[in-house]
């Protein structure tokens, strides 16, 4: 964004970013809401729905730390991001993933006292995978309530466990205590234990096959796909530099980076300068640098039809 306002300062468009920031406070946050949920659902008629039977669906949250004296005078230090991912395709890359069930926190909290939206978004048979920071009893609880979504949890260690006769574990000692499948591995590497919690059968039921624990473990390593989009937002989308002193302006300056994640998705250029979200956007960033005015190279570029 920055980057953004030093272009147009050196076309001789006067645009100062206090200015921007002061605007913040008056513009509809709705309007980028709506942006946001049509670019959505333009992506998804753009791509077939998975050509398997479980969807899987990442889902964390990131911190963006703030340093305006305004917003800490409010006891604001820190913004928090939720999202999860719809994948698209079953490649699991990064350019075929959706961003769903945003969900804006600010100020301190811990990831297992919010992310209700998030968790909610999962599609209908699909499998929410989440890390410890998600984990509670009684989030535990509320994930095997629901017959028409799937999860893996990873839990903490700590956690006391009770193997039943059925395979199954009592997770917890107290009254909230709960039955779940629970999934152990380990990584050698840097000798760290895993334990997922997850309802997905370990035995065929419906039209759904029984599920491994190896391939429980497989799809708890997708949970890396969110970590990327954190990457690609911060680092190339400068996410993690808010210019703007306000939370109304925070917000926007976060849907607008979700939502050039979402045209970069849907942004067509040749396909011998790649396909990922970075390669289109360096072709954009070439075109900037080339162009005198955004309107000329805007011209130039084609979207998906």
């Amino acid at each position: 964004m920055r980057d953004l306002f030093e272009q147009l300062n050196l076309q001789g468009i006067d645009v100062d970013i206090s200015t921007f920031s002061k605007a913040s406070k008056k513009r509809n946050i709705e309007v980028f809401e709506k942006l946001f949920n049509s670019l959505s659902q333009e992506l998804r008629k753009k791509n077939k729905k998975l050509d398997k039977e479980l969807a899987i669906f990442p889902l964390d949250s990131t911190i963006i730390m703030l340093t305006s004296k305004l917003l800490w005078n409010e006891n604001i230090h820190q913004v928090k991001l939720f999202s999860g991912l719809n994948t698209l395709n079953s490649d699991f890359s990064v350019r075929s993933t959706v961003p769903s069930g945003i969900f804006i926190h600010f100020g301190q909290g811990h990831d297992s006292k919010y992310g209700e939206k998030t968790i909610e978004a999962t599609p209908e048979t699909g499998v929410a995978v989440m890390d410890r920071g998600f984990a509670s009893l009684k989030r535990i609880a509320e994930l095997l309530e629901d017959e028409k979504r799937f999860f893996v949890l990873r839990i903490n260690n700590n956690y006391q466990l009770k193997m039943l006769e059925n395979g199954k574990f009592i997770v917890g000692t107290r009254k909230d205590a709960v039955e779940v499948r629970v999934v152990n591995f380990c990584n050698i590497e840097n000798k760290a234990e895993y334990r997922l919690a997850t309802n997905l059968p370990d035995s065929k039921i419906d039209l759904l096959e029984a599920i491994s624990n190896e391939e429980v473990g497989e799809i708890s390593r997708q949970r890396w796909l969110i970590e990327l989009l954190w990457k690609f937002l911060k680092m190339h989308l400068k996410l993690d530099r808010i210019i703007t002193k306000n939370t109304k302006g925070i917000t926007i300056q976060i849907y607008a980076s979700l939502i050039a994640y979402m045209l970069l998705q849907l942004l067509e250029i040749p396909q011998e300068f790649g396909q990922k979200a970075l390669s289109k956007l360096r072709y954009l960033l070439a075109f900037m640098k080339e162009q005198k005015s955004f309107v000329h190279w805007f011209h130039k570029l084609a979207f998906l039809s």
